[in-house]
């Protein structure tokens, strides 16, 4: 019965944990804080006050932290996901504005727009360890899924041109090996899932011209396809499969309604476009890849759509002029003894009982995403309803990701 027991409790949490959602998280320009949104409901379950007009994000590869550019005080916020509470505050480049974690989450990277360089910072020490020159006026980042290289968007040369470009890193000698033309206004990349291709999106937001993504070659570092898109475009992201490229559209038709833009990978023609809220920006997408996350800037909303219809299934109410979004899986930190206690006697319970294979890569599984209300106790003292004391859903598995956009939400204040 012990035997039966144990296999039985073991199966039961691995069941709840395949089941559990991540978390999405979104950085709210004008609020100076983060909404944190249960993807299973939708809702918001937290808000954790950060830097002075955050921007980008992104959650590293266990889910226990996400960075937070904070791109008007020159620093990277750091959040304790479990807590919800910032742990750290790191100085980086003037005006940072896009950050990406590596695959085996030991470096952040962090474009700085005025002083042209990547910032590289230590996760073990929170501090920055190297400083990479790249291109004028980078912007967006991603990491490639061996960690091997980074890629870096160079928005252009000066007032007047704006011909972008991507610096390639190598991220064992921290240098540029490779530079790629691109087109106008290079703000943002995404790499896709197996390693292969680069997408990059380039905008028409400072001069008349064609929005488009460079689809680039990672094996040659050449642009093979130029996708148009449409106007000033703000977020790309790419799906778990790598069957497509969702990027969100600012104005749609000169009016204030977004869109996104669907793209197939094997064909690069756009295959549907789906209105969502006013100004979208970041976007990524769920790690099960069935939605995806977009960032409305004037809307103040996040709408979900589902990928298997490409329809808007929901909105969801977030901060001030938020502007980007991340999605991070988690394994709870909060390990107590009070459910399975050692990976030796799970392991032989349940290899004595022949009821279940299970390794000892899902048995730590099982031990690190046990419970986390433990401790919340003593956490779930904020008066604000919207604070971690909300925050008691279990997140499950996924992929890393983050993009958007602040030059929208310049541009629509302007206007």
């Amino acid at each position: 019965m012990k035997v039966s027991g144990i296999t039985a409790l073991a199966i039961l949490i691995l069941m709840g944990v395949a089941g559990a959602a991540p978390f999405a998280y979104v950085t709210n320009s004008d609020s100076n804080n983060i909404s944190v949104i249960d993807t299973a409901t939708n809702k918001v379950t937290a808000t954790v006050d950060v830097g002075y007009h955050p921007a980008g994000i992104a959650v590293n590869p266990d889910g226990t932290k996400a960075y937070v550019v904070n791109s008007y005080d020159d620093t990277v916020s750091v959040i304790n996901t479990t807590k919800n509470k910032v742990i750290a505050t790191v100085k980086v480049g003037t005006y940072p504005q896009k950050i990406a974690v590596s695959p085996d989450g030991k470096k952040v990277y962090v474009t700085s727009f005025s002083n042209n360089t990547v910032s590289i910072i230590d996760t073990e020490t929170d501090k920055v360890t190297a400083t990479v020159p790249v291109g004028n006026f980078p912007s967006g980042v991603a990491v490639s899924p061996d960690g091997k290289k980074v890629y870096v968007t160079n928005s252009g040369g000066d007032s007047t041109n704006f011909t972008g470009t991507v610096s390639v890193i190598d991220a064992t000698t921290n240098t540029v090996v490779a530079t790629i033309p691109t087109g106008n206004n290079s703000l943002g990349v995404a790499v896709s899932p197996d390693g292969t291709k680069a997408y990059v999106m380039n905008s028409n937001i400072y001069r008349d011209s064609t929005a488009t993504i460079s689809v680039i070659d990672i094996s040659t570092n050449e642009v093979t396809d130029t996708v148009s898109i449409g106007d000033i475009p703000c977020g790309v992201a790419v799906s778990p499969d790598g069957k497509k490229v969702y990027v969100s559209i600012q104005y749609l038709s000169n009016s204030l309604t977004g869109a996104v833009n669907i793209i197939d990978t094997s064909t690069n023609k756009v295959t549907a476009t789906v209105p969502v809220g006013k100004a979208p920006c970041g976007i990524i997408v769920t790690p099960d890849g069935t939605k995806v996350y977009v960032v409305n800037c004037a809307s103040h909303t996040v709408s979900v759509i589902g990928t298997a219809t490409s329809r808007v299934t929901d909105t969801v109410k977030v901060g001030i002029y938020p502007a980007k979004v991340a999605i991070g899986h988690f394994m709870d930190s909060d390990v107590t003894d009070q459910s399975i206690t050692t990976n030796s006697t799970v392991t032989e319970d349940i290899e004595v009982g022949n009821t279940a294979n299970i390794s000892s890569e899902e048995i730590n599984a099982v031990e690190l995403n046990n419970s986390k209300n433990n401790d919340s106790d003593s956490d779930n003292n904020s008066s604000d309803g919207n604070e971690s004391s909300n925050n008691n859903s279990t997140p499950g598995f996924g992929l890393l990701g983050g993009l958007a956009c602040l030059y929208g939400g310049w541009r629509l204040r302007n206007k």
